[in-house]
């Protein structure tokens, strides 16, 4: 299995705010990690470290063998957009184009080849066999946010990050949602980091933060520096 995350003493500071202060963890490959803590917890900032859509102020981040802090900008992007996938609490799918669209979209912009195979598992996975030709004012909320798991997987990431990605979603919705990331990490092997609040049932693994620090969880591989 590929996909195992590194963060070694990463910091991030904006401005005279700390986001992260001096974290260093490991996510295995192929596991299912939430990331929980409040608000201004130092979550999101983790996930966008981790994922390259932004650089630690110090330290190092190692994703799938790749210390993408010490990337280009031009190379960190290249390299985001056939190793790094994103989930974001809106769905943003774009409204003029069928599902079908959207979910081909990425891998036009990156000029990758579609694996229709890896795709038409991942659709049917979803439940979205049948709502391809639809738009996404069409579809339920729950389904639109499965449409944006799939969408940041075609490309087929080392690993996929969701960022609250149940946070406009009821309970049914979100269990739902949860429920297909859990399904993709268990029989697919595909390594997923999850931000939220309070929605990581379904996760294999968890870290607990606070002040920008990781503070208490349960992981399957490695964390240091919990209180």
């Amino acid at each position: 299995m590929t996909g195992a995350v590194t963060l070694e003493h990463v910091s991030k500071f904006h401005g005279g705010t700390v986001a992260l202060d001096d974290v260093s963890l490991t996510v295995t490959a192929g596991r299912f990690l939430a990331v929980v803590g409040p608000p201004g917890s130092g979550k999101s900032a983790l996930l966008h470290c981790a994922s390259a859509l932004d650089l630690p102020t110090s330290g190092t981040v190692t994703v799938d063998g790749v210390d993408v802090t010490a990337l280009g900008e031009i190379e960190r992007d290249e390299w985001r957009r056939a190793n790094a996938g994103h989930v974001f609490p809106s769905c943003n799918l774009l409204p003029s184009l069928t599902v079908e669209q959207n979910l081909a979209l990425p891998l036009r912009l990156a000029r990758l080849r579609p694996d229709r195979a890896w795709l038409r598992e991942l659709v049917g996975r979803a439940g979205l066999a049948d709502r391809l030709h639809l738009r996404p004012a069409e579809l339920s909320g729950e389904q639109r946010q499965r449409a944006a798991v799939v969408r940041a997987l075609a490309a087929r990431p080392a690993v996929l990050f969701a960022d609250e990605p149940v946070g406009g979603l009821g309970p049914g919705p979100a269990a739902g949602v949860l429920d297909l990331l859990a399904e993709l990490a268990e029989d697919l092997g595909q390594t997923v980091v999850m931000a939220t609040r309070d929605a990581a049932a379904r996760a294999h693994d968890t870290l607990t933060m606070a002040g920008g620090k990781v503070v208490g969880g349960r992981a399957a591989h490695e964390a240091r520096g919990w209180g």
